[in-house]
């Protein structure tokens, strides 16, 4: 797998983990996938900063604040 590839796949698992959260049964269940979005977009975050992506490591960390905000004022 190429890193680009393999950045994108970190993207896609984070968008499909902060989806999921909507329809968590139960707070923990809801805080587990909010772990794994930031786990994946940090992770792709590192990736980009090593492949000299600029723009994506900003698009990513905006996402990543986005997340967060998003979870703080709806699941806790």
């Amino acid at each position: 797998m190429t890193d680009e590839a393999y950045l994108r796949q970190l993207e896609e698992f984070a968008e499909a983990a902060y989806d999921k959260m909507y329809d968590a049964g139960s707070p923990s269940g809801a805080t587990a996938l909010y772990s794994n979005a930031k786990e994946a977009l940090a992770d792709a975050i590192g990736l980009a900063r090593r492949l000299g992506r600029p723009e994506d490591v900003r698009r990513l960390e905006e996402r990543l604040a986005h997340i967060k905000a998003v979870f703080r004022s709806q699941f806790t």
